[in-house]
């Protein structure tokens, strides 16, 4: 169970006690600065009865326990403690005696100050020793300070045992708490980006026939507050964090396809992301030049690992161009525009007198998202270019036609079963031809002017059979999209890239198949994944086993996870967005709805998405029919 609101983390079992074992305890900016936490009240530990999150920050535990045998079979206190990620807990204790109730606390404290990498591999350390300090404990290491406060101040304090200590009077019914704070010195409260009023994403509501709309929704917006952090250069802009526990920072890919997914909810967080990204941006000459640093992603037993640095920089004018559609202001767009323009001169100068963007590394295969990133990136950034009257445009769109020609050729593999997009050509030309869940970037051509849909890398023919795949028992797994098909030698339901299910991709390949209407394949992956939220507590972690769905079984978590995370909490907004179709055109004034026909999950209505900047709220009903109910000022629906 893990509360969020970074930089500050805690991490939790279901039995509400800290042990320190595993990654258990209170972190600030990925440093544990409490691992125990152990309450005995009279000498026991409650037994613990109930564990639920009440939001992304904040766990409850329930506990219950006898006091005296007098009481019967009994419990005549309950113990209930809410734990929060700003590093603070608060213990109350219940009282159902008819008699007050005089009962000793104590409270065991220990921490190692270790770093988070260290104990996910094993080497924490041991504990450090503590010293009583005001009202609390405080440990002291070569990596910092770490103090612990408590209100009302304990009786006793020991600090060779690390004990806290209270006596206190329980009234017949009544309650008293003890709140502990948990600081690392010299750090004030934990202040998440996501709880304050300047959010820049807005908080959007869904209801409907089917109930697990508005939690999915409510619970992806939470995560995505619960993951913003503040650019140290400049605060003003946000940005996502990769995930929890293992990615606290920012993957600059990861960032820009989640900003891109939550658009709906604004175009203030693309806003900071982009600008965070530009000030990251290699100037000067040389290859590179233009590109956005990225590290390297492993890409499953295939192929070898790839850049993200490269993905980054074809998502950046993407997601610009995408930005000024949905109703950025135009002169945050005029100031992102020369960076979006030294990504397109790098494609350009990649790309060369080829058809392809290969890969940076010599030797390296022609992957096929690469180029349906690349395809992307220049026919939004030809649309960009022209809408702020910059030259460039056509020959991006001369460049991306050649490679639609091109590409439909030279990675289609025909076969008895209809074909395959490659999922690479390696350097002297052959195949590589696993299907996986990469091809879906085949299917996300992303919107033009007018709300149109920019033409994707393959044939209506091609597509047709793209999603017959995908929407076949190997690809689809009931609970979502695997990342490699299930007759793929060197499948694996656990495999990060060869089999297991993530939940961006499944989102991208649900929104791609809905816009080329092939609305049963899409509804078949949306239903899938609602499921695997409904298992997950609508916390959808970014990944988890591909094993095939039954009557009886539940989607198995993967161990290496995170949870939340920024694509998976995003990938909500755009699954529910999608049932309703929303293309907007904030610089003609216009929004065109197309909405999943079929209305897989019945009525549903969106309320507080923004789109040109004002509220925008749109009602599906249960025929497939879309009406805005709520919209800027002059805003027109196309038909």
């Amino acid at each position: 169970m893990i509360c969020v609101a970074l930089p500050g983390l805690a991490i939790s079992t279901d039995q509400g006690q800290l042990t320190g074992r595993g990654l258990e305890g209170f972190y600030r900016a990925g440093r544990r600065v409490l691992s125990r936490c152990q309450v005995r009240v009279a000498g026991r530990e409650p037994l613990p009865i109930q564990a639920r999150m009440t939001g992304a920050d904040c766990a409850r535990f329930v506990g219950t326990l006898r006091t005296s045998p007098q009481a019967g079979p009994d419990p005549d206190v309950v113990v209930v403690r809410s734990r929060h990620a700003d590093g603070t807990e608060r213990i109350t204790l219940h009282s159902a005696a008819v008699r007050p109730l005089r009962v000793p606390v104590e409270v065991a404290l220990g921490t190692d100050l270790a770093d988070l990498g260290a104990i996910a591999c094993g080497s924490a350390g041991p504990e450090v020793p503590a010293t009583v300090h005001d009202s609390g404990l405080r440990w002291s290491s070569a990596h910092g300070n770490s103090t612990v406060t408590a209100d009302p101040s304990p009786a006793d304090a020991l600090a060779s045992a690390g004990l806290l200590r209270w006596e206190l009077t329980l009234p017949p019914g009544g309650s008293v708490s003890i709140e502990l704070r948990v600081r690392l010195d010299g750090a004030g409260p934990v202040r998440a980006v996501g709880r304050a009023a300047t959010s820049p994403l807005a908080p959007a509501r869904a209801d409907g026939d089917d109930p697990r709309v508005a939690v999915l929704l409510r619970t992806s917006i939470e995560d995505l507050q619960a993951l913003l952090l503040r650019d140290p250069t400049l605060p003003a802009d946000t940005h996502l964090a990769a995930g929890v526990p293992w990615r606290c920072g920012l993957a600059p890919a990861e960032a820009l396809a989640a900003a891109r997914l939550t658009l709906p909810l604004g175009t203030r967080l693309a806003v900071g992301t982009l600008r965070t990204l530009a000030r990251t941006q290699l100037r000067g000459r040389g290859p590179q030049s233009g590109m956005i640093p990225g590290p390297i992603r492993d890409a499953g037993p295939h192929l070898p690992p790839g850049c993200t640095g490269t993905e980054a920089t074809l998502l950046f004018p993407a997601l610009l161009a995408e930005a000024r559609r949905w109703g950025m202001p135009e002169p945050e767009a005029e100031e992102l525009l020369p960076a979006a323009e030294r990504c397109l001169t790098w494609l350009r100068t990649t790309a060369g007198d080829g058809t392809y963007l290969r890969d940076p590394h010599p030797g390296g295969p022609v992957r096929c998202e690469t180029q349906a990133h690349a395809h992307r990136a220049a026919l939004l950034g030809a649309d960009l270019l022209d809408a702020c009257g910059r030259p460039g445009g056509d020959e991006l769109r001369q460049w991306a036609r050649a490679l639609r020609t091109t590409f439909r050729a030279d990675f289609w593999i025909d076969d008895v079963g209809g074909g395959r997009p490659a999922a690479a050509r390696a350097p002297d030309g052959r195949h590589v031809p696993h299907l996986g869940a990469a091809a879906v970037h085949l299917l996300d051509t992303g919107l033009l002017g007018g709300g149109e849909q920019a033409p994707g890398l393959l044939d209506k023919v091609q597509t047709e059979q793209l999603a017959r795949l995908l929407g076949g028992p190997a690809m689809d797994s009931g609970w979502g999209l695997r990342g490699l098909s299930a007759k793929e030698a060197g499948h694996n339901p656990f495999g990060h890239r060869s089999g297991a299910v993530r939940v961006h991709e499944t989102a991208l390949a649900v929104a791609g198949l809905a816009a080329a209407d092939y609305e049963k394949e899409a509804s078949g992956l949306l239903r899938g994944l609602l499921g695997a939220a409904e298992a997950f507590g609508h916390r959808l972690p970014e990944m988890y086993a591909g094993e095939r769905r039954t009557d009886s079984s539940a989607p198995l978590p993967h161990p290496a996870a995170c949870r939340p995370a920024a694509t998976a909490a995003a990938a909500g907004v755009l699954l529910l967005t999608t049932l309703a179709g929303i293309r907007p055109d904030a610089l003609a004034g216009t929004v065109t709805l197309r909405p999943l026909r079929s209305a897989p999950l019945g009525e549903i209505v969106l309320t507080g998405l923004r789109v040109a900047g004002a509220p925008f709220s749109v009602r599906v009903s249960r025929l497939g029919l879309a009406m805005v109910e709520e919209a800027a000022d002059g805003l027109q629906l196309r038909a």
